[in-house]
């Protein structure tokens, strides 16, 4: 079953497991989220729900969101996101969606806006290196230098390292544990960082890496040939004894 939830970003934080490990992890308040709308294939010719997060006042609201919210019992809320899952079907327009959705031992993506850092060079942007610091270089040792362009092409080809706006992008983060959720204050406790700062919004569903967990099934398949020579009286190492 595929699962959604919009949220925000609380902070890190540490908690220790039942070995008395330390595990770092990103504290999440996650929802309360309204399906706002509901997507079909027949109508739209896809299956997705929209759902809404966090009230706002009806005057920070124009008429054409007003409208929209109209259908979902005249709810208001301040940010929408539509998310594609399979079991649509198991969702109503003005059904509520809690942090309590997601479980211990889930694995989640989540994505976030990364923090803004400005305009940076290239060796904070790009991890470049600084030009020499001897005879000729000038005040210039952290510029980004010769780029190499000659008579063919003329020009500098799109993609090269250089300065210029860094961070304030879209990153999603894949295959993170759920460590623990507290469906009492609405949050979600998941393993590692996240993009974004303390207060953004986040938004998670479940990965779409499918991890195949190792059985007992994976050790029975072990080759005999490649058996160490205790096991294996075929190895030379065992016939040289």
């Amino acid at each position: 079953m595929e699962k959604a939830i919009i949220g925000k970003k609380v902070g890190m934080t540490q908690i220790f497991d039942d070995a008395g490990k330390v595990i770092p992890v990103t504290v999440i308040e996650a929802g309360p989220c309204t399906v706002v709308q509901k997507k079909t294939a027949e109508k739209d010719g896809y299956n997705a729900v929209q759902l809404g997060y966090e009230d706002v006042a009806e005057k920070k609201l124009t008429k054409p969101e007003l409208g929209h919210l109209k259908k979902a019992g005249g709810a208001r809320k301040k940010t929408l996101k539509e998310f594609k899952l399979n079991n649509c079907d198991a969702l109503n327009v003005g059904d509520e969606v809690k942090a309590d959705v997601f479980a211990e031992g889930d694995r989640v993506d989540v994505t976030g806006i990364s923090k803004g850092k400005g305009y940076q060079g290239v060796i904070k942007r790009w991890g470049a290196h600084r030009l020499k610091e001897s005879h000729g270089t000038g005040p210039v040792h952290r510029h980004a230098g010769s780029m190499g362009s000659s008579t063919d092409p003329s020009r500098i080809f799109k993609g090269k390292i250089g300065a210029g706006q860094m961070g304030n992008e879209q990153v999603t983060v894949l295959n993170l544990d759920v460590v623990k959720v507290d469906p009492e204050l609405g949050v979600i406790a998941v393993r590692g960082a996240i993009p974004g700062p303390k207060g953004g919004l986040v938004y998670l569903r479940n990965s779409v890496i499918n991890v195949k967990e190792k059985g007992a099934a994976a050790a029975a398949s072990v080759n005999p040939q490649k058996a160490s020579a205790r096991v294996n009286p075929q190895k030379a190492s065992a016939r040289n004894k």
